[in-house]
């Protein structure tokens, strides 16, 4: 039986993103300390490194709340903008207070600032599954940032595990996370691996 896998990931995306958003805030707060804790001790080189954070979106875990800490080690935070459809993002400075302007899908972005080239990512997940792949928005703006690396960066995927799937069937364009963090802990995807759907 041949299954429409694009039918299938738009109406998982919009599920996941529903249940997202009525988590409880006292709940969304306590699964946001955990996944904070969780990068803190698991990736302590982020002090180090210039990392895209991405500004949160629909119920998404908020990164502001682990930035401080990675600005007193010494690292270079980066938020992400949409450039072109089909294009990579581009990765502008950002620290917190700094001016900011309303971007694509109403996200904030940096005003002025400087491009970067992050060498770590948290990126956001809308669904993911055991061995890394994720499920996103659907523009594709994360395929293509990754695409675009020569040398693939830190990839750390966030999410809730209420988000978690069994497999999101991945499409051939499909780059897998290195990691993922979740309020259940931290869990490395490099060795899993699985065919990808076309």
């Amino acid at each position: 039986m041949n299954t429409d896998w694009s039918t299938w990931r738009k109406e998982k995306r919009k599920q996941l993103i529903a249940a997202r958003e009525t988590i409880r805030p006292e709940a969304h707060q306590q699964w946001s300390q955990s996944i904070t804790d969780f990068l803190k001790q698991e990736f302590p080189q982020l002090q180090k490194m210039i990392v895209g954070i991405y500004w949160p979106f629909r119920g998404e875990y908020d990164p502001r709340a682990i930035a401080q800490y990675l600005l007193n080690g010494g690292a270079t935070l980066a938020l992400p903008e949409v450039i072109q459809r089909n294009e990579a993002l581009r990765f502008c400075e950002w620290t917190p207070g700094m001016a900011m302007k309303t971007g694509s899908y109403g996200i904030a972005v940096p005003i002025d600032s400087r491009q970067v080239l992050p060498n770590a990512l948290l990126i956001p997940m809308v669904g993911f599954d055991a061995y890394g792949y994720r499920l996103g928005y659907g523009s594709g703006y994360f395929d293509c940032t990754l695409a675009a690396y020569d040398l693939l960066p830190l990839t750390i995927g966030i999410a809730f595990e209420l988000q978690r799937l069994e497999n999101i069937h991945p499409q051939s364009h499909d780059i897998p996370m290195q990691y993922i963090v979740t309020e259940a802990g931290t869990f490395c995807c490099n060795d899993n691996l699985i065919n990808r759907e076309d």
